[in-house]
């Protein structure tokens, strides 16, 4: 399993260096390392094999070495493990030095609400994706939930820019996630096709 840092991240760390809070990045990055660990540990004890993790400035992506034998009740525990596990680090937190454990506790806060927004490619998404597989397992719902997804990001995306420059962090982050919405967007016809007619998942 390959794990690497995505290029995005990259304008987020100088950024952070140049206005001298690169002890804060670090608390950043380990708390998504330990938020990315969850999904890795569900992975493993749903017995998925993980092809490639990539770090980006929100969480991660995940990849499957082999997607088409992942059933939807194993997607919603993996999408389950990074929220979990950042949960579980925020009470670790409270046993480590008050300056630390404020800061710690912070990030993994402001990183749980995030990703736990309904949207894809967030957790939330995941998480709300996974349960529509199980549960109403429809093509045409599952296309109006991209189109949804797209749309609220958008709205994300054009609020942060409105507050600049003191959104300069959040409008960053907001244009990876939009970034990977509309990513999600562009493929959602060949995503769906092979959920339909490969997987037999959907009806």
């Amino acid at each position: 399993m390959r794990i690497k840092l995505h290029l995005l991240c990259i304008p987020l760390v100088l950024l952070m260096i140049f206005s001298g809070q690169i002890a804060y990045y670090a608390i950043i990055l380990t708390s998504l390392l330990w938020h990315e660990a969850g999904h890795l540990l569900a992975a493993t004890l749903c017995g998925v094999k993980v092809k490639s993790c990539v770090i980006t400035p929100y969480g991660g992506e995940i990849k499957f070495e082999n997607p088409a034998v992942v059933p939807a009740s194993s997607l919603l525990w993996i999408a389950l493990g990074g929220p979990i596990a950042t949960i579980i680090g925020i009470g670790l937190a409270f046993f480590m030095p008050e300056l630390l454990a404020n800061k710690l506790i912070n990030v993994q806060l402001v990183l749980l609400a995030i990703n736990l927004l309904p949207i894809i490619p967030l957790d939330g998404g995941r998480i709300l994706m996974a349960c529509l597989f199980l549960f109403y397992p429809s093509v045409r719902t599952l296309e109006y939930y991209y189109w949804l997804s797209l749309i609220i990001t958008s709205i994300i995306f054009i609020l942060t820019l409105i507050n600049l420059p003191n959104s300069i962090y959040i409008a960053i982050l907001c244009l990876f996630i939009w970034l990977q919405a509309i990513k999600e967007w562009n493929y959602r016809k060949y995503s769906l096709a092979f959920e339909k007619y490969v997987m037999n998942r959907l009806t």
